[in-house]
C-alpha cells in the first residue's frame, strides 16, 4: 500500500528544519512510525525482537554508540531505551545541528530523564487520519483559508452518504484500517486495538498488572458518556455496578488510558460573558477516536439504523479529531463552552494568533437553525461584553461554523457557515 500523506508531515518537516531532534507522540497505530520514515534516512526499531536485545544492551552501556548512521535518525518507541534521551541531548547541544534525530512513542508517561530536552528536543502530537488523509472527504474547503478569507466561501457539495459516516465512525482513523478490502477487515483494526489495549498497554504502561475486563468496563462506559459533562461519580457509578474496584483504583485506570493517549478529554471555555458560577468548567469526555469508543460498547455501522442519539456523540468525537488535525499546524486547541442557562457550543476551536471559530456539530439537517441559533447568541454576548468591559474586551469569534453530516454546505443569513464533514479538510 502507498503512503497516504498526513497533515503531519509538513509539521515535522518544519519542526526538523528549527530544532535538532523531533519527539512524536500519538496512541499506537496512528502511523507515527510510517510517517518519520518518510523523513528519516537511518532508524533504530526497539519493537525489533531479532535486535531488541542486543540495542537494548547498547543503549544501557554506551547509548552514544546508536547515534552512528545517516541522518535524521529515527528511534521508534524510544522509551524502551530511555538513556537515548541523554545521548541525543548531547549530541545536540555538541554538534550545534537542526534535523538530526527522531523519536517515536506511544504513551505520554514520564520518564526518568536528567533533562527535559527544552529547545533541543522538540515535540509534536499525532492523531489517527481525518477524512481528508483517508481520502473521504473532497476537501473543498479548507479550514484554514476560511479563517483567512471568511467571506470567500459560498458553497460545497460532499461525497459521503451517511452510511459512508457510520462506517468511518466505526471504522476509525487506524493506517491499518484501510489496507484491508473487506469491510469487516477494515473495522477488525480498532476492535483488536482495544482489546490489545485493555488486556496488554494498559499493564505495560508503568508495568503494573491491571484487570483486562476492568478496563474494558470503565472505557465501555466512557463510551456511553462520550461528549457530554458526565463527572467522575457518574462514571465510577457505572463502572461499579458491575466491577467492584475503589474509587483509587478507578482513577488509576483512568490515568493509565491517559497516558496511552486513549483518553482525550475537551476542556472548557470559560470566557467572562457570563458570572463564573454559571459557566461549566468540568472537561467535555472524549477519546482519540471514535472507533475506540464504538469497540468498547460493540457496536457495528448497522447499530445506528435505530440510535441516532449515540450516532450524534460519536459524530461530534469524529468531528473533533478531525479539527485537532486540520489546525495542528497553526496551533489549533480544542475547547467547549456550556453554561447553566443551556447556552453552549460543541466546539471552540482557538489558533495561536488568538483567532477563533464558534462551533456546532449536527448530524442532520433539522437541527441547524438550533445550533446557529447557540452560536449568534454567544457573539452577542461577547458584543455586549465588549461596550461595558473597554479593558478587557474579549474578541470576537471569527467564524461561526456548523459541521454536519449532510451533503450540502452554504451561508446563512446570520453569517453562520454550514460545512458538510466530508467535505473538510486542513
Amino acid at each position: 500500500m502507498d503512503y497516504l500523506k498526513r497533515i503531519a508531515d509538513e509539521q515535522l518537516r518544519l519542526k526538523m528544519e528549527a530544532f535538532g531532534a523531533v519527539l512524536i507522540t500519538g496512541p499506537k497505530g496512528c502511523g507515527k512510525t510510517t510517517t518519520a520514515k518518510q523523513q528519516a534516512k537511518s532508524y533504530i526499531e526497539f519493537q525489533d525482537e531479532d535486535e531488541r536485545e542486543n540495542y537494548l544492551l547498547i543503549a544501557n552501556t554506551h547509548p552514544s554508540d546508536l547515534l552512528k548512521g545517516l541522518k535524521p535518525r529515527l528511534f521508534d518507541e524510544w522509551q524502551d531505551a530511555p538513556k537515548i534521551w541523554g545521548a541525543i541531548r548531547k549530541d545536540v547541544d555538541d554538534s550545534g545541528e537542526v534535523g538530526q534525530y527522531i523519536l517515536t512513542g506511544s504513551s505520554s508517561a514520564g520518564m526518568d530523564t536528567p533533562h527535559t530536552g527544552t529547545l533541543r528536543i522538540s515535540r509534536m502530537q499525532m492523531y489517527p487520519m481525518s477524512l481528508y488523509e483517508s481520502k473521504e472527504s473532497n476537501g473543498e474547503v479548507s479550514l484554514l483559508r476560511l479563517f483567512e478569507h471568511p467571506d470567500s466561501f459560498t458553497t460545497c457539495k460532499s461525497d459521503m452518504s451517511i452510511d459512508d459516516i457510520k462506517f468511518a465512525i466505526c471504522r476509525g482513523g487506524w493506517p491499518a484500517s484501510l489496507r484491508g478490502r473487506a469491510d469487516k477487515a477494515k473495522l477488525a483494526i480498532a476492535k483488536d486495538l482495544f482489546g490489545q489495549t485493555c488486556s496488554i498497554d494498559i499493564s505495560k504502561i508503568d508495568n503494573v498488572k491491571r484487570n483486562a475486563n476492568w478496563a474494558k468496563t470503565i472505557l465501555k462506559s466512557y463510551a456511553r458518556n462520550l461528549c457530554t459533562l458526565a463527572d467522575a461519580k457518574t462514571i465510577l457509578a457505572d463502572v461499579t455496578a458491575t466491577c467492584d474496584i475503589s474509587k483509587q483504583t478507578y482513577y488509576d485506570y483512568i490515568n493509565g488510558f491517559e497516558k496511552l493517549l486513549i483518553i482525550d478529554d475537551i476542556e472548557a471555555w470559560s470566557p467572562a460573558i457570563r458570572s463564573k458560577t454559571s459557566i461549566r468548567s468540568s472537561k467535555k469526555r472524549n477519546v482519540v477516536d471514535p472507533s475506540i469508543a464504538t469497540a468498547a460498547l460493540g457496536i457495528s455501522p448497522e447499530y445506528f439504523s435505530n440510535d441516532y442519539k449515540t450516532l450524534g456523540f460519536l459524530f461530534e468525537s469524529l468531528c473533533i479529531r478531525d479539527l485537532k488535525v486540520y489546525s495542528a499546524s497553526s496551533g489549533g486547541s480544542v475547547s467547549y463552552y456550556h453554561d447553566r442557562l443551556g447556552l453552549e457550543a460543541d466546539a471552540v476551536l482557538h489558533l495561536e494568533d488568538g483567532r477563533y471559530a464558534l462551533i456546532e456539530f449536527k448530524l442532520g439537517q433539522s437541527e441547524i437553525d438550533d445550533g446557529a441559533r447557540h452560536l449568534c447568541e454567544i457573539e452577542r454576548l461577547v458584543a455586549e461584553h465588549n461596550k461595558t468591559e473597554k479593558q478587557v474586551p474579549i474578541r470576537m469569534p471569527d467564524l461561526k461554523l456548523i459541521i454536519t453530516g449532510t451533503q450540502y454546505g452554504y451561508r446563512r443569513e446570520d453569517g453562520v457557515v454550514v460545512i458538510p464533514i466530508g467535505c473538510l479538510k486542513d
